[in-house]
């Protein structure tokens, strides 16, 4: 693919800044929701419940803004985007199987991120099985990773 000038494909320091940015994120948001039901039901939620809904949610949270605009918070913070390997944006489909790779990254103590430093293309999991790729948009004159 040829990569227009200002994109380099994103570090590993930066997708994890971005990472930790989303999560303290999703979890405001499943304190957000959940807060209420504990109160409503005074406490007692089925843990498979509570657990159901948190998936639902961090995931319905990262598909929304990768299908919308590349990019979450946390990428926004951290000049990251993220796109299909043909330039546009991310399908629902695609969406679904980059936080099934993200998941299994996890849930694999990390090696999912980590492969992007024996990747020639620095791919990780979610990007290799969703193809994607994920770029640092550079500021002007701003040439690192």
């Amino acid at each position: 693919m040829n990569d227009p000038p200002d994109l380099l494909p994103a570090s590993l320091p930066r997708r994890l800044g971005a990472m930790l940015y989303d999560a303290l994120l999703v979890v405001a948001l499943a304190m957000l929701t959940l807060y209420p039901l504990i109160m409503i039901t005074d406490g007692n939620l089925p843990r498979p419940a509570v657990q159901s809904l948190v998936f639902v949610e961090t995931f319905a949270f990262f598909a929304f803004f990768w299908t919308r605009r590349g990019q979450t918070a946390g990428m926004v913070a951290w000049r990251l985007r993220v796109q299909s390997l043909d330039g546009s944006g991310l399908t629902p489909r695609q969406a679904l199987l980059r936080f099934i790779g993200a998941t299994l990254s996890f849930a694999a103590l990390g090696i999912g991120y980590l492969w992007m430093l024996i990747d020639p293309g620095r791919r990780t999991w979610p990007d290799m099985l969703s193809g994607t790729e994920v770029f640092h948009v550079r500021a002007d004159g701003d040439s690192r990773g």
